[in-house]
């Protein structure tokens, strides 16, 4: 039913998002429209002319058109109900509604192929009556032929400018219609010259045709019906995933069609390490790489965090501490001669007991020991978490310069010069001062570090009041920047 609904535009869900208006609907309605007439011209014409000459051939393959024309019409009807979205009962919308239309489809293939066969053995055991000849049925067959071969291009290239595999396929399908035709031809012309079997004969060879296109089209239905990836799909979503950045590797894929969605259930796996705002970054990814390779696509995505093998072990730590639900900072890992030891800072709530800290810290220990070894030398300091500040105002603008003076001559003579951006805020538990600085672009981290906290305790000396300072070392500015 795909290849029916397709060939005639109705199918391509290349236009479900698109406007009427757009350029690629008018040109595939252009193209449906000229395609219905013709197929109804044609398959009027060839019954006509085949019931004046009494060719059973031409009347079959008539009636073959007919079928095509019909199913169109009940396509027509079944794609109002497939395109309908999912809902509570159809998680999966309607799309294989089309799937049972195509085996009544291809149950009136079949009825007209035997058909036509008992009825061509009839002609040649009872020895019928060749059909009277004359110029008018080649002149129908070979316009029967050019018009085929016409739909066949003008699909072929319209699913080439709108990336449609399914109108390529319908290109196919036309262009295969035209040995009908040309069966029925040569049964004519041997009943020409004089072989009265030929008609009966060219009868049978349409009824062949019928049977191979309904063969094709219940294999592509008991396919879809029976849930069968599609060929190079899981492939093509595989390679898509994998190519997403973060993703580690894709576990086990799974692919269904209904209708024209690929639905896609993924196992991926993810670095443990990544959080969960990054791991939602990589799903969106992925959904729009799979879409991208297939299409119309609907992803589920399951992502299983794996430990990498070039995780390192503060990473590893890190990891540990978090599926605890812990806050850690300030991981330090040294081997000292084959003999790992680790110190970690472990914040916990202020107001807890001294036992109850100590509890949490010893599990964490008993954690991090079961990963690396008994063996491992685990210090943690415990230290409070620092709550979250209450709201507060900005300071006076006078009060900001005293803070930004102290700090410029703090900064005087040292490796961190040009205090600047300086903001002071009032809050219940004090003053907090932020303030950025600059320093020598060779400078390390470390050293930076060790200048910056040098400032920031003498100004806390300088001033009780302040509770917290936080600081931002830049390099010096490039010239025009």
């Amino acid at each position: 039913m795909r290849i029916l609904i397709a060939a005639f535009g109705l199918h391509d869900r290349l236009l479900k998002h698109a406007p009427m208006s757009h350029p690629v609907h008018n040109q595939k309605s252009r193209v449906a429209a000229i395609s219905i007439f013709a197929s109804a011209g044609m398959a009027a014409t060839k019954f006509v002319v085949g019931i004046a000459i009494g060719s059973l051939a031409l009347i079959s393959e008539a009636l073959h058109s007919s079928v095509d024309l019909v199913a169109t019409v009940i396509t027509w009807m079944v794609v109002k109900v497939s395109d309908l979205p999912a809902d509570e009962e159809h998680h999966y919308g309607h799309g294989k509604i089309e799937s049972l239309s195509a085996l009544g489809v291809i149950a009136m293939l079949y009825v007209l192929a035997g058909g036509i066969l008992v009825t061509a053995y009839g002609h040649l055991r009872e020895g019928a009556a060749p059909p009277t000849l004359s110029a008018i049925p080649f002149v129908v067959l070979l316009i029967d032929i050019a018009v085929n071969l016409w739909r066949a291009y003008a699909l072929q290239r319209t699913a080439r400018d709108t990336k449609s595999q399914a109108l390529a396929a319908d290109a196919l399908h036309f262009a295969s219609d035209v040995f009908g035709a040309v069966a029925v031809i040569i049964g004519l012309a041997l009943s020409g010259l004089g072989y009265a079997w030929g008609d009966a004969a060219a009868a049978i060879g349409v009824a062949v045709v019928i049977a191979a296109l309904g063969l094709r089209l219940a294999r592509s239905t008991v396919e879809t019906l029976l849930d069968r990836a599609p060929e190079g799909a899981s492939e093509k979503a595989t390679a898509a995933i994998k190519a997403v950045p973060g993703v580690v590797d894709v576990d086990r894929l799974r692919v269904r069609m209904v209708g024209p969605t690929h639905f896609i259930d993924a196992i991926v796996k993810v670095p443990r390490t990544y959080p969960i705002d990054r791991v939602e970054e990589i799903k969106r990814k992925a959904q729009d790489a799979v879409s991208k390779a297939l299409g119309d696509a609907d992803l589920t995505f399951t992502s299983v965090p794996v430990a990498r093998d070039n995780e390192s072990i503060r990473e590893r730590i890190m990891v540990i501490a978090r599926n605890s639900g812990l806050a850690i900072h300030h991981v330090t890992v040294h081997d000292l001669g084959g003999k790992l030891t680790v110190s970690i800072d472990l914040e916990v709530d202020g107001e807890m007991t001294l036992t109850a800290a100590h509890d949490i810290a010893h599990g964490l220990e008993h954690n991090i020991r079961d990963q690396f070894g008994d063996d491992v030398e685990v210090d943690t300091h415990i230290e409070p978490l620092e709550p979250e500040l209450p709201a507060g105002i900005d300071a006076a603008p006078g009060r900001v310069e005293i803070i930004k003076g102290a700090l410029s001559r703090f900064a005087a003579d040292g490796a961190i010069h040009d205090i600047h951006n300086v903001r002071v805020r009032d809050t219940d538990a004090g003053e907090i001062v932020n303030f950025h600085c600059r320093a020598a672009p060779s400078m390390s981290v470390i050293k930076v570090h060790e200048n910056v906290d040098e400032i920031e305790r003498a100004l806390r000396r300088a001033f009780p009041t302040v509770k917290r300072v936080i600081s931002h070392a830049e390099p010096p500015k490039r010239h025009g920047i």
